[in-house]
């Protein structure tokens, strides 16, 4: 399944398959018009890019979104998106889909009453978790997962030390570090991250 999983920039995040799965298309160079489900985190510009969208859209893509980003979907031109809200399951397009807030504890940019998202899929067997943008949150550390891909570039998500800690309590099978090395954090960033993860944790950088 991590050979099935590319992280691209920021939080970027393609997971190949029976169905192709984006979350937050950002930096997008190809074309590649595959997206079965896009998952849409929140409304900043490096995660929710219409213009990276459109390279990678179809006429049939389902979009998920958080319910306060209904505005920013219809202005974009998404029309019957999925709208979710924190803490629901639900199965869409045959993919079990629960959402996890995602939001700052002492930081201004990811207000929890905006209802921002991280979404847990099941994709062949396994329970991933791509966090969007967090801190080391009780909701997040409660998660049950197999693979989880974690912000640890600071500034506006947690930083190295901050990610690893939530990491050593969650203990999924593989740790994919995200949100570094582009517009926040630098590209040294997943060694330091990766030293302080918990032995029987796999770092995958």
């Amino acid at each position: 399944m991590r050979r099935q999983i590319t992280v691209n920039a920021q939080s970027s995040i393609r997971i190949g398959g029976d169905q192709v799965l984006y979350f937050d298309p950002f930096r997008i160079t190809d074309a590649r018009k595959d997206a079965d489900i896009v998952f849409i985190t929140h409304p900043h510009f490096d995660h929710f890019s219409p213009a990276d969208i459109a390279r990678i859209c179809k006429p049939e893509t389902v979009f998920i979104a958080p319910e306060s980003m209904a505005a920013e979907l219809k202005s974009a031109g998404i029309t019957e998106p999925v709208l979710m809200k924190p803490g629901e399951i639900k199965t869409i397009s045959g993919i079990a889909v629960e959402t996890v807030p995602a939001y700052n504890i002492s930081k201004q940019f990811h207000p929890k009453q905006n209802g921002w998202l991280g979404y847990i899929v099941t994709v062949g067997g396994k329970r991933i978790y791509a966090a969007g943008d967090t801190d080391a949150t009780k909701e997040a550390a409660a998660v049950q997962c197999d693979i989880a891909l974690i912000p640890i570039g600071g500034t506006y998500t947690m930083d190295p030390a901050e990610a690893a800690e939530l990491v050593n309590r969650m203990q999924p099978q593989i740790v994919i570090p995200i949100h570094y090395g582009t517009i926040v954090g630098n590209p040294g960033d997943g060694a330091a991250f990766a030293k302080l993860v918990a032995p029987g944790i796999t770092v995958s950088l």
